[in-house]
């Protein structure tokens, strides 16, 4: 599976299927997205904008409750989703797992956001959404996690890094900082924090404009 993560949050896995996690300022027309994930409904996780420049006749989009009447204007390919359950597509199974703020009101728990965690070709993919770490995914397994790292609206960089080094997938890949909150650097930190045994793959390298 190739790994791309444009900005912020925004995030592509191309496979046998094409899938974006909140696309995000997105500027290539690229119209190939078998499947769309959206963590939640702030302007950097449902931009619209690249939604148009991704989506195709029978792409999936799937996503929170909150979002069902923004998304009835796009497409009614929707599937809509809660926190805690198990959902099964075609090509693959996934989960749903609460996202939300403990010590800050940005991502409240009564909003219902989400992370997802995929399973593809055995690998288990952990896209988290904005978050800190909680009580409901303390103790998730998976191959592969895309955590926030920035602060402010998520976990800062020492909490990103204990919480990674707690539940050790066998890849750490930083997102939700360099653009909108949290310096391009604090990559660096982060890596600099984690585990030998667990390997961190770095996507977002430069300041985005």
């Amino acid at each position: 599976m190739q790994i791309e993560v444009f900005r912020q949050s925004s995030i592509k896995l191309s496979g046998k299927k094409i899938i974006y996690f909140d696309a995000f300022q997105i500027d290539t027309n690229y119209h190939d997205a078998d499947y769309i994930f959206i963590t939640h409904n702030h302007y950097d996780h449902y931009d619209e904008k690249s939604i148009q420049k991704i989506i195709k006749d029978d792409t999936m989009i799937i996503a929170p409750k909150i979002l069902e009447e923004a998304l009835k204007k796009i497409t009614s390919n929707v599937l809509l989703v809660e926190p805690n359950q198990e959902y099964s597509l075609e090509d693959f199974v996934f989960r749903t797992i609460p996202a939300y703020n403990i010590n800050k009101d940005f991502h409240p728990k009564s909003a219902k956001f989400v992370g997802y965690i995929l399973n593809i070709d055995n690998t288990t993919y952990y896209i988290m959404g904005d978050t800190d770490s909680l009580e409901e995914n303390k103790n998730i397994k998976t191959d592969i996690c895309f955590i926030p790292i920035g602060g402010t609206y998520t976990m800062d960089v020492k909490e990103a890094s204990e919480y990674i080094n707690y539940i050790k997938p066998k890849i750490a890949i930083p997102i939700h900082y360099g653009s909108i909150v949290g310096n391009i650097n604090l990559k660096d930190e982060f890596k600099s924090l984690i585990d030998k045994d667990i390997k961190v793959d770095i996507y977002i390298k430069e300041e985005e404009k």
